[in-house]
């Protein structure tokens, strides 16, 4: 009976112990319950402020977006009125320098034109009817430019960039349309090719050789052009425009992958011809900053004697040379008004800072040629598709 009363004891104490444990089990849950409720219900009144906070922050961007928004609503009309201003200062000293300039000697021929951009069809025939082609002029060559007499848009055919340019014992026209090609087209005359359509009426004349850049020249009945690159050195072709053959080459060693215009890159060299005979401006290396000048002889192209101009090629866009004198023609990526900055005589007749800062009207983008005829002192511009021609003002170069 004994152990029976032993064992029921044990029993009731172990009872008795399990449902303390268990009782404290249950507090300690519900004490952490209760502090998980208390972090969640913070949490939740964290969340409230941070979002209200964002709220107000997303109001304050919103308000700070708007009114930026209308500061440059009205920094864009301040530029604009600003473009205007300065286009009706540039227009109207195109008009002082007009009215100041020497009479022009070639009729109504001075007047812009620009058949297909601003529309004068109706006006087509008579401006045809009053155009008239200079004839060849004698000079001493002792003549620097003293200004832009007068412009001519003449039409706009072909690509963004380009050159034309006009033979100066001959009538004849020449299109290079494009930055490199195989092709070049020849028109009888510059009234053949403002009447023509497109191409069409021109005669195509298919090179041997593909020619590259906008550095050709045509020259006494030869054009002169650089041959697309075949290896690290520049070789010059010259064409007989009458026989179709190549009368010689000549190879020299400059970087065929140097850009002689920091604005123009496809062109690595460039030939001009003027009173003279033949000129090659070019850059021996890439890594040269200046343009340099060398003297070529049209016959054998060999080169005679070679200048180095000091007229930087970066921010160049394209040059000339007139009388032994190189004009280089200056812009800005963003194109504006073209400019000549920097000159350079052969023969230190003229030095570049008391020569006369030539300015061009400004008209579509930045020019990818300009090719300067002897016989008719004009320049044959490319702009933008548009072909101009620029009539020049000189004066004798005064020793210095």
């Amino acid at each position: 009976m004994k152990p029976l009363f032993v064992l029921l004891v044990s029993t009731a104490w172990t009872l008795i112990g399990a449902q303390n444990y268990y009782q404290g089990l249950m507090d300690y849950l519900e004490n952490r319950l209760l502090a998980i409720e208390d972090r969640m219900q913070l949490w939740d009144e964290q969340f409230h402020r941070y979002h209200t906070e964002m709220l107000d922050f997303k109001k304050l961007t919103a308000q700070a977006v708007e009114g930026l928004r209308n500061d440059h609503r009205i920094m864009f009309k301040d530029l604009e009125g600003t473009s205007a201003q300065v286009d009706r200062v540039e227009r109207e000293m195109d008009y002082v320098e007009s009215r100041t300039s020497p009479r022009a000697c070639a009729n109504r021929a001075d007047k812009v034109l620009e058949q297909e951009a601003w529309g004068l069809q109706g006006r087509e025939e008579e401006e045809e009817e009053d155009w008239e082609e200079l004839h060849s002029r004698v000079s001493d060559c002792v003549e620097i430019i003293s200004g832009i007499r007068s412009v001519k848009i003449l039409k706009r055919v072909g690509s963004p960039k380009g050159m034309w340019t006009r033979d100066p014992r001959s009538s004849r026209v020449y299109i290079f349309n494009g930055t490199s090609g195989d092709t070049i087209y020849q028109f009888n005359s510059v009234r053949d090719f403002y009447r023509s359509m497109g191409a069409t009426s021109s005669k195509n004349i298919n090179l041997p050789s593909d020619w590259n850049g906008l550095g050709s020249a045509v020259y006494n009945g030869y054009l002169y052009y650089i041959e697309k690159e075949t290896n690290t050195d520049v070789q010059v072709v010259k064409y007989d425009l009458l026989s179709g053959s190549v009368s010689e080459t000549a190879m020299f060693p400059v970087e065929s992958h140097a850009s002689l215009y920091n604005l123009n890159p496809e062109t690595v060299a460039d030939l001009a011809a003027d009173d003279e005979g033949l000129w090659l401006l070019y850059v021996p290396s890439d890594s040269e900053p200046n343009i340099s000048l060398a003297k070529m002889d049209p016959a054998t192209l060999d080169i005679e004697q070679i200048w180095d101009t000091r007229c930087p090629r970066e921010n160049a866009e394209a040059a000339f040379v007139v009388c032994g004198t190189v004009y280089v023609v200056y812009n800005t990526r963003l194109a504006s008004r073209s400019r000549v900055q920097c000159v350079f005589d052969v023969n230190d007749l003229v030095i570049n800072e008391e020569a006369p800062l030539l300015y061009f009207p400004r008209r579509y983008g930045a020019h990818a040629s300009l090719k300067y005829n002897p016989e008719e002192k004009q320049l044959y511009g490319w702009d933008d598709g548009y072909q101009i021609i620029y009539r020049l003002t000189m004066k004798r170069k005064v020793l210095v």
